[in-house]
């Protein structure tokens, strides 16, 4: 019951929210705007009119890849809603597109819990891609658990860059 209550909470906000954070991101960002979107981004090329690709435009919204956790949490955090929404969205855009959710943890905690902890996060984010309009042939979610440290110290800074999800498109995995 919790998690239906989760996924119908996520879907509303998404909801309620995707028209703002699309005309958020029109305006802050042109290299990648629904209306003005060319042919190429409908066929699935990835290139905006300029010929310049989204998800490699560090001005790009798409270009950041990681969505971060709280300790002991799979809860996407509201920080990270728009760069979710923005991928489901080019996801829903270019129908060739596909992407490797990877749930990571930090050290702590057993190798299965930190498993099964990395699948949640991983499947949180895809959850929200999928409510947004990402097709679910699309997306594959996957744990890494603590095997993939993005840092390696044992400290609160190391642990919380290793709580995340990466989102990795075709090609880059």
């Amino acid at each position: 019951m919790k998690k239906f209550l989760a996924v119908l909470a996520i879907s509303l906000l998404s909801a309620c929210a995707s028209d703002n954070a699309q005309q958020t991101s029109d305006i802050e960002d042109h290299s990648y705007s629904r209306g003005g979107e060319s042919e190429g981004m409908r066929s699935g090329t990835g290139s905006d009119r300029f010929g310049m690709n989204p998800l490699q435009d560090p001005n790009n919204i798409l270009s950041r890849r990681s969505v971060y956790f709280d300790f002991d949490s799979y809860t996407v955090k509201g920080e990270y809603r728009d760069l979710v929404l923005a991928h489901a969205a080019y996801l829903r855009d270019n129908l060739n597109a596909q992407v490797l959710l990877q749930g990571n943890t930090d050290e702590r905690g057993s190798r299965e819990y930190n498993l099964a902890l990395g699948q949640r996060r991983a499947n949180s984010v895809k959850d929200i891609l999928l409510l947004s309009g990402a097709r679910d042939q699309q997306v594959e979610a996957v744990s890494l658990g603590e095997e993939k440290p993005r840092a390696l110290g044992s400290d609160e800074s190391s642990w919380a860059e290793n709580r995340r999800t990466d989102i990795l498109y075709q090609g880059e995995y």
